[in-house]
């Protein structure tokens, strides 16, 4: 079963659109999921994993995600779900998200920009959730069949690896920082020194000719 997806645009993790479950019994706990999604969307960069399978809620429930044009798409389903429709799911729905949004997604500036898109999620999992429906989707035996070896990680392996590969990057760009800033002052202090043995070198070679002509 489908509970919650989400869309988001990776050089930022600015969430774009959403679904979630509205059934009573889960809606209480999604909230939890929805923020650890959040969190995960911070970690994503160009080197992440172009498909991702993460457990989580005990090893209960499943996200998937996929990366496609910057944008990252993502479920959460029970551990149950066929991690095969899944990602035929977040196919599908990538492929029409960017059909309607591509030209957008570089320029939205607010959280939920095109949270119409809901419309599509919801017509979308009710295929892909129902089993007749599923049988006679020709593209779930086709380029999704090494699906089964991606691998399954932990969600809180995910989110503490983002956060020490955040600080690293933080101290990066801090170090960056000191060594421009050590360069300019290294680059004024050499032209201090210049003017300071051009000042020497000037007034050395006005006392020798005072001392020329005094002779003289």
């Amino acid at each position: 079963m489908v509970l919650m997806t989400m869309i988001a645009r990776v050089f930022d993790g600015l969430p774009l659109a959403a679904s979630v479950q509205e059934d009573e019994q889960t809606g209480k706990s999604i909230l939890e999921y929805q923020n650890q999604a959040k969190r995960l969307f911070k970690t994503l960069n160009e080197n992440s994993p172009q498909r991702c399978s993460i457990e989580t809620g005990s090893g209960q429930y499943l996200f998937h995600y996929i990366i496609e044009q910057q944008s990252c798409f993502l479920t959460l389903t029970e551990r149950q779900f066929s991690k095969k429709t899944a990602y035929s799911f977040l196919e599908d729905l990538a492929g029409e998200f960017h059909s309607q949004y591509g030209h957008k997604i570089n320029t939205a500036t607010r959280p939920y920009s095109f949270i119409e898109f809901d419309t599509y999620i919801q017509k979308a999992k009710k295929t892909y959730s129902d089993t007749r429906g599923r049988r006679n989707l020709s593209n779930l035996n086709t380029e999704l069949q090494d699906v089964q070896r991606i691998m399954v990680q932990n969600i809180d392996d995910v989110l503490q690896r983002g956060a020490v590969l955040s600080e690293l990057e933080n101290k990066s760009q801090n170090l960056t920082e000191m060594s421009r800033k050590y360069k300019k002052d290294a680059e004024s202090l050499n032209a201090t020194s210049l003017a300071v043995i051009a000042g020497a070198c000037g007034g050395g070679f006005l006392l020798i000719l005072l001392i020329y002509f005094w002779v003289l």
